[in-house]
């Protein structure tokens, strides 16, 4: 029988949809380790694996004729593995595009209501006893209602955020691409990333990680920023240079912050947490029971596909 390698504990749900398989499962949330990567492709026919499970072009150099065929990864960002080494030793590689974009959107609207109503410092002000009651003055944050967002990243999460944005609040919609977009309401495309964030009052980072898109939030571009802006990541850590992000928030030359993710997860500065300006939160883009059942749906999909000699549905 094919035999298959889970590299984490999913929902029960996902389970039926590997059927007639022979499934091997790691029921643990701590990314594989370098023997076990190297396993994987070694001993397994194919593999539902997920950030952080690093299969780098050295992992695939150490495997050069793996029996693995595939790689089916749950989530829709595959920054983790090398798709060229995978390509290169007969691996395919696949996501889950369409299973996170209304999840994902959310928590980008979680975070910009977090953040620019200081409702995590809030929190924290209730839960310590030391709130002293309401008055005219308390925690003065920003309305969003009315406000310009720009969106880094239109795509399929940067649209539905967008759409949020503009249907939910009224609020003005710019965007940076690599070309403009046709969109069923009013979006301004701004080419250049530092003239989008010297104009708008919410800036979201939607892009995928890549080579490209490494610290493409970077000094300059924060430092554009107006005063009270606040800046948004639900994409990946390191489209963020967090150093000049945490320099910024320290001295107040932006409003705040709201983050999903970070540069060297799960690792978060204390500098970071320190911080009064920004919400954090343990990288719950798609964090409900439903979604993670339809990704893993999708990503045993993409497996049963390539182990029966298809073309997978999400390949990248």
């Amino acid at each position: 029988m094919t035999k298959v390698f889970i590299s984490r504990g999913l929902p029960e749900g996902v389970y039926p949809s590997l059927e007639g398989l022979e499934v091997v499962r790691r029921d643990l949330t701590t990314p594989l380790s370098p023997e076990e990567l190297r396993r994987v492709l070694r001993d397994y026919d194919g593999a539902l694996v997920t950030i952080g499970d690093a299969f780098t072009a050295e992992v695939f150099a150490d495997v050069s004729s793996p029996r693995c065929k595939v790689l089916a990864n749950f989530g829709v960002g595959y920054n983790h593995i090398d798709v060229d080494a995978a390509r290169s030793v007969g691996i395919t590689v696949t996501n889950t595009p369409g299973a996170v974009t209304d999840a994902t959107a959310d928590t980008a609207m979680t975070l910009m209501l977090m953040s620019a109503r200081r409702a995590a410092e809030g929190e924290r002000l209730v839960r310590s006893g030391k709130w002293e009651g309401w008055h005219p003055t308390q925690m003065l944050g920003l309305h969003l209602t009315g406000k310009t967002v720009g969106i880094l990243g239109m795509g399929r999460i940067g649209e539905a955020i967008a759409r949020r944005c503009h249907f939910g609040f009224g609020m003005a919609v710019k965007y940076c691409n690599r070309s403009a977009k046709e969109t069923s309401f009013a979006a301004e495309f701004v080419p250049d990333l530092a003239r989008l964030a010297a104009e708008v009052d919410v800036l979201v980072a939607a892009v995928p990680a890549s080579p490209q898109t490494h610290h493409i939030i970077d000094a300059d571009v924060i430092g554009a920023m107006q005063p009270h802006a606040h800046l948004i990541n639900i994409a990946r850590g390191d489209v963020v240079d967090e150093a000049a992000l945490i320099d910024a928030l320290s001295s107040g030359r932006i409003g705040g912050a709201g983050l999903d993710v970070y540069e060297f997860e799960p690792k978060v500065p204390q500098a970071l947490r320190e911080l009064d300006n920004v919400t954090l939160l343990p990288h719950l883009g798609t964090s409900t029971e439903e979604v993670r059942v339809d990704m893993g749906r999708m990503a045993a999909a993409n497996l049963q596909a390539v182990l029966a000699g298809k073309e997978p549905p999400n390949a990248v």
